[in-house]
């Protein structure tokens, strides 16, 4: 386990929010070796004191109980001012920390990954078991992909390449893999034969605020889909894995990724809505549209297929936005109806299928609907109604922030958690065929209101599991049943 971490962007939103409160967490947790340092690295002109005192303001969380561990991490933490464009003062500033195996975390926009990775080269920051991690996006489509990829190969191996998308460090993700490949009745009907439809959906009740340079150059579909969204499709569609392996897992989600079938001019009308927030309400409170001069979207719906023997036929409809009425994330099998129906009442048509609810956040849940009769025996068992079956544990566990495992697993060098280059570039490879698919037939951008579910035509691609305003979504349409 390495005990260097080398942190570039370190004053940056990131840092603050979720990687020094990782460390916090794993110091006093004492998950980190006896000799941990932090060399961290960013743009503005501070000192060690400086900095120091700057982290403590958003860290110390007012109780003290972390006082004594918040001490010890800013003893560890050395700052650096340094323009990562100047790969010289990188090499002259970094060059002192290569005396050991160290761990250079880029924190920073994809443009400067590629600068980045030549001056940490030029340092010897990159040599012999010293690895490099990188936070999302890699690039903006599958061209500045594999220029970036090509960077990083030619200046270290690939199993020394951590490319990070916290979504997998999160424990209701990895569960997916547990429930997929631990249980039998799962393994029996997880394909095309028994399953009818699968719906993912990453809402947020955040805006764009603060970032509106950045997402006019990328939008939902290159800021979401591409990673977070992509990578749930293929840990829910993946064939099992021989052992729990870094390189198999990702030889089987790679497989996933290129067998997308590519968007035409044709397929978008059907198959995807464009969205921007207007003015709205969320959470009770007034926000403001998103007002840029791009033609970039917030709220992105896909309705893909994956051309494989497991998945043919079924659609995947994948559904993310900003300014959501709530914040969650949420993966939905729905099941064929059974083969015959002899039931009095409901009749086959108003039947619900049984369905899989799979919420990975705000809170871990996992519910089973089923058709059950609520009738006593001696009136005979003919009429059916819905039941679920909660199937979470009775109370949630405390989870760790997903960059503590991510972390750590970098430091152990473990790569299971983290996305490999065709990885990569497989998912690229099929945003670009959606975003020219877009440019080609002139695809709209929509509005809606903000704490909205959306535009009015993404009504079809909802999860009819979503709760819309107190009533519940039954197949595109609303019924004025309230929501369970």
């Amino acid at each position: 386990m390495h005990d260097t971490l080398l942190l570039f962007g370190a004053t940056g939103d990131l840092a603050q929010r979720y990687l020094f409160p990782s460390l916090l967490h794993l110091l006093r947790d004492r998950l980190l070796p006896p000799t941990f340092r932090v060399v961290a690295v960013g743009r503005t002109g501070l000192d060690d004191a400086d900095f120091g005192q700057w982290l403590r303001e958003r860290l110390d969380d007012g109780d003290g109980r972390d006082a004594d561990v918040l001490d010890d991490l800013l003893a560890r933490t050395r700052y650096l001012s340094l323009d990562l464009n100047d790969p010289e003062a990188m090499r002259t500033a970094l060059s002192q920390y290569a005396d050991r195996p160290s761990v250079s975390y880029l924190s920073t926009p994809p443009d400067l990954f590629v600068p980045a990775c030549r001056g940490l080269k030029a340092a010897g920051l990159l040599e012999g078991q010293s690895r490099l991690v990188l936070e999302k996006p890699i690039g903006r489509d599958l061209a500045s992909a594999c220029a970036i990829n090509a960077t990083l190969g030619s200046a270290l191996d690939e199993s020394r390449i951590f490319r990070i998308d916290h979504y997998l460090g999160k424990a209701p993700v990895q569960n997916l893999l547990a429930l997929r490949f631990g249980n039998t009745l799962m393994e029996a009907v997880w394909q095309h034969r028994w399953i009818a439809s699968v719906d993912i959906l990453v809402a947020e009740t955040a805006g764009i605020d603060g970032r509106e340079g950045y997402y006019a150059n990328y939008g939902a579909l290159r800021d979401m889909v591409q990673n977070h969204m992509l990578q749930l499709l293929a840990l829910v569609a993946m064939e099992p894995p021989s052992e729990l392996s870094a390189n198999t897992v990702r030889d089987e989600k790679t497989k996933v990724l290129r067998a997308l079938r590519p968007m035409t001019a044709r397929d978008v009308a059907i198959d995807s809505v464009r969205g921007r927030y207007d003015t709205g309400v969320v959470e009770g409170e007034a926000v403001n549209g998103f007002t840029h001069d791009s033609d970039v979207e917030t709220f992105v719906a896909l309705r893909a297929y994956i051309d494989n023997w497991r998945w043919a036929g079924v659609p995947f409809r994948l559904v993310t936005g900003k300014r959501m009425p709530s914040r969650t994330t949420e993966v939905v099998v729905s099941f064929k109806p059974v083969s015959h129906w002899v039931f009095e009442r409901p009749d086959r048509e108003r039947a619900r299928p049984n369905r899989l609810r799979m919420r990975l956040q705000p809170e871990e849940t996992i519910e089973l609907g089923l058709m059950g009769s609520l009738a006593a025996p001696e009136w005979g068992a003919t009429e059916l109604q819905p039941m679920s079956l909660d199937l979470s544990m009775s109370s949630t566990p405390a989870r760790r922030i997903a960059h503590e495992r991510l972390l750590v697993d970098a430091l152990k060098g473990d790569q299971t958690l983290f996305v490999r280059d065709d990885e990569v570039e497989a998912a690229w490879g099929w945003i670009d065929s959606v975003s020219s698919a877009w440019q080609e037939a002139a695809t709209p951008v929509h509005d809606y209101p903000a704490g909205s579910w959306g535009p009015a035509p993404a009504s079809d691609f909802l999860p009819v599991t979503l709760s819309t305003r107190g009533q519940r979504k039954q197949g595109g349409k609303q019924t004025g049943k309230p929501a369970a």
